[in-house]
């Protein structure tokens, strides 16, 4: 094992919106509310479903395109874990800062490692 879930965020351009649709329908709680980036889940301290503010986001066009969503993958040494990801087949993509790197898996889906 290289991590634990962390969490998974879905990009959108009203995070308070969403956020509040999906607590109604998983019977979630807010656990964590920064404006642009809302988390839910069922505690404060288990992987949550977070909605993060991206200006110019627009939805795919069903049924041509498909969503986008990313995990973020909480771990205890950034270092070590992207060199495990990157040797199972990953690569590392722009962005990112001290308190997470962004990969893309073998396919070419984004998501972060989080320290």
């Amino acid at each position: 094992m290289i991590g634990r879930w962390h969490g998974l965020v879905i990009d959108c351009t009203d995070p308070q919106g969403l956020a509040e649709f999906y607590e109604k329908l998983l019977g979630m709680i807010r656990v964590q509310d920064d404006g642009a980036f809302v988390v839910i889940g069922d505690a404060p301290d288990r992987p949550g479903v977070a909605f993060a503010r991206v200006e110019g986001w627009q939805p795919p066009k069903w049924p041509d395109e498909t969503a986008h969503m990313h995990f973020d993958v909480r771990v205890d040494d950034l270092a070590a874990a992207g060199e495990k990801v990157l040797a199972l087949g990953a690569r590392r993509l722009e962005g990112g800062g001290e308190r997470f790197h962004v990969y893309a898996d073998p396919a070419g889906h984004p998501f972060c490692l989080v320290g």
